[in-house]
């Protein structure tokens, strides 16, 4: 088993460590590496412009870190797709990716077509809703794949695990991370704990992983990547990047409810998977939760299906696109 403070001295960053973009350019260019920026979108108008300006104007004009700025879209019905194509960027509809395999709603479906259609070695997904945006989101966690050969898989976090002035700033995630994923990854999967967000929406990763695993198309795409991961390359294909602070929508605590219960339904297939829990019952789709109406209690029923898109290498179509079959 890893140690897991020497893991976090290791392969635990600040973006400050990777303000040379200079060398991290020449870096990248000496190994012929190529890096695509995918932002994944649903009704995001109000924050695509300013993020797609930001990275265009810093890391593809300023300093050609990026190749590639692609937006993958749910089906907006804002004007998020007119806003990111005037702005510069790549713009799919997730439909349009592989139609013949049909559509599915969820992140994790946009996340995986953009494996087929998105071109470079190093692929960094980056939420489209974030206000505070900076380059450090992107140059931050593509740094530890350039420098590092051996690392596969990059994570942001957005608190600094460290002891400032006479002040200790407790550092972990948000709230699903805190009560739901990290006591899960403690009891099962003990060395994930040391990732100190798991379920951050970006993240950087190399496509010769990205291909090789499944992705389920909803909220446990995240937290299956990281087993997944884990149980091919270990520890040591993961490392994570301080990107100081994320400022972003809140959540309704219901909604983190559908979350967790997504969460928690791609976890458990990985531990009957792996023959860690063979003996778990069929998993119901059904989520009950209640609201009050008129002073009576009225159940919401939600039904939220853990479908899993399989490893990209696995799709013909993919295979021939990158020439794997010759």
């Amino acid at each position: 088993m890893t140690n897991i403070d020497s893991w976090l001295d290791k392969n635990t960053y600040h973006h400050s460590q990777f303000w040379d973009l200079v060398r991290m350019i020449r870096e990248k260019e000496k190994q012929e590496l190529t890096v695509s920026l995918c932002i994944p979108t649903l009704n995001e108008e109000k924050t695509i412009g300013k993020e797609l300006v930001l990275f265009k104007s810093e890391l593809v004009d300023r300093y050609p870190l990026l190749d590639e700025i692609a937006v993958i879209d749910s089906g907006s019905t804002d004007r998020t797709l007119e806003v990111a194509a005037d702005f510069g960027a790549d713009v799919y509809l997730a439909t349009d990716i592989l139609p013949h395999l049909g559509a599915r709603q969820g992140k994790g479906e946009n996340l995986w077509k953009a494996i087929h259609q998105l071109k470079s070695d190093i692929i960094v997904y980056i939420d489209a809703d974030i206000k505070n945006i900076h380059p450090r989101f992107a140059y931050g966690l593509v740094a530890p794949l350039i420098y590092r050969p051996e690392v596969k898989y990059v994570k942001a976090f957005y608190d600094r695990p460290l002891a400032m002035s006479n002040e200790i700033r407790p550092s972990g995630g948000g709230r699903v991370t805190e009560i739901l994923v990290r006591p899960l990854f403690s009891l099962f999967f003990p060395e994930l704990a040391a990732l100190i967000q798991p379920l951050s929406g970006e993240y950087a990763v190399r496509r010769e992983v990205l291909e090789r695993i499944p992705f389920p198309i909803g909220y446990g795409v995240e937290t299956s990547h990281l087993i997944d991961v884990y149980s091919e390359w270990g520890m040591e294909a993961f490392a994570q990047t301080d990107l100081d602070r994320r400022v972003h929508r809140h959540q309704a605590t219901r909604d983190l409810g559908k979350m967790s219960f997504g969460i928690l339904h791609a976890f458990l297939s990985r531990l009957r998977s792996r023959n860690i829990v063979p003996e778990l019952p069929t998993l119901t789709p059904i989520l009950r939760q209640f609201q009050v109406r008129d002073k009576k209690y009225e159940q919401v029923i939600h039904e939220l299906y853990e479908e899993e898109r399989p490893p990209m290498i696995q799709v013909p179509e993919y295979r021939s696109r990158y020439g794997l079959d010759t």
